[in-house]
């Protein structure tokens, strides 16, 4: 594969990521605003949070069969738009049933479009022989600091969500299909595809192996879905800001969560995996601290953005070190990894929800807090890079790849 080949993939990759960061925050900062347009009760309310990530983890399953057969380029090319449709369909419906389809629906694409995009993403890793998962990462984190700004122009003019939606659609659903035909992933040539991802390479995934990278993604995943779901409902029912203050401490994570991330690549390459996911651990568990005893909105934003930055280093890197322990079936143990975003997610929202309802809201956030500081536990598994790159130092494979 040439040089400027990699660099097209590089970047087209990098926007679908920003699309992806856009579309979720849109939907996930105006799940309040969702709610009551649907007329969704609080108990009801993680029931349709808890459906989503289920769906997603049907998708993911799916797509590692239909990546057995085709290149998860094929897959992402179709499963962005549908994500994108999907947002639309939730904004613009009245009854439940329609809120349900949509949900569904994103849910299902969702699930595809996130295994496909960090398989591509690990791949092109592979290709450049150095850290770059983490810049993928960081431009999710823009899209995401975009789609909260979005939302909080929503809700300060008021606009319907359908309002709110169709201009992010209408722009970045055709930047995406077009930016798709520069998609590229690490594989030479179709023949070397087909030899790492044949017929025996689901059976070459050791789910012994695998299983503390699952164990943390869902850790990880269950103090993001923490974050994503409850925040706006944290800051405004625990502690008393408005509506449109509510919307901001996605934001302020997703802007910290950018920062960490477009220097992190760096700190893996000086530093290695094992000491930056265990600094980004301990990190997140003390701003989770912090928001359980804010004592007001801003003390609660310190603790979000602390969240952030701890919290961003640990999912990309889980990615990479499957794909480092699978070189030769990096699809099939991202797939089956990824599984384990949606089980943080489908774990952490009703469990939050259910200890915010029957305890506190305050309480509930120790949960989060102590798994992930469990990830140190785990923290060693990262260490693959040092075996396979020597000290943490990771060696290029192909020259002069900006």
């Amino acid at each position: 594969m040439t040089d400027a080949r990699l660099r097209h993939g590089r970047a087209s990759l990098t926007l679908s990521f920003f699309v992806q960061g856009v579309t979720f925050a849109l939907l996930v900062t105006r799940i309040p605003a969702i709610q009551d347009r649907y007329g969704i009760s609080d108990g009801l309310l993680p029931v349709f949070l808890a459906a989503v990530p289920i769906l997603a983890g049907v998708g993911s399953v799916v797509t590692e069969k239909v990546v057995a057969r085709v290149r998860p380029r094929v897959v992402l090319r179709w499963a962005q738009p549908v994500v994108m449709l999907a947002l639309l369909g939730a904004g613009a419906g009245n009854a439940l049933w329609e809120a349900a389809l949509a949900l569904g629906v994103f849910g299902l694409s969702v699930g595809a479009l996130d295994a496909s995009m960090n398989m591509m993403g690990v791949s092109l890793q592979r290709a450049y022989g150095r850290s770059i998962m983490l810049g993928f990462h960081a431009a999710y984190s823009l899209g995401g600091i975009a789609g909260a700004s979005m939302a909080w122009a929503g809700a300060h003019w008021d606009l319907s969500l359908l309002v709110s939606y169709l201009p992010a659609v209408v722009v970045l659903l055709p930047a995406a299909f077009i930016g798709s035909r520069w998609y590229a992933d690490g594989a030479s040539t179709e023949a070397e595809a087909g030899e790492t991802q044949g017929k025996g390479a689901a059976a070459s995934v050791s789910f012994k192996l695998l299983m503390p990278l699952c164990l943390v993604m869902s850790f990880a995943y269950i103090g993001d879905s923490t974050v994503s779901n409850w925040s706006a409902k944290y800051l405004q029912d625990v502690l008393g800001s408005s509506e449109q203050l509510s919307t901001v401490p996605y934001n302020v994570y997703m802007v910290t969560t950018l920062l960490g991330r477009a220097v992190g690549d760096f700190g893996v390459r000086r530093f290695g995996a094992v000491a930056v996911v265990r600094s980004g651990s301990v990190l997140a568990a003390a701003g989770f601290a912090v928001v359980a005893v804010a004592g007001g909105a801003w003390t609660g934003m310190l603790g979000f953005t602390m969240l952030g930055l701890g919290l961003c280093v640990i999912v990309p890197q889980t990615f990479a070190a499957a794909g480092r322990m699978f070189p030769g079936a990096s699809d099939t143990a991202i797939a089956r990894l990824n599984i384990f975003n949606y089980v943080g997610f489908l774990v952490g929202s009703p469990l939050v929800g259910a200890l915010g309802d029957a305890w506190s809201y305050r309480g509930a956030m120790l949960v989060p807090m102590v798994l992930v500081l469990a990830t140190l536990v785990y923290a060693k598994s990262f260490g693959a890079e040092s075996a396979r790159y020597g000290g943490g130092h990771e060696r290029p494979r192909t020259a002069d790849v900006g």
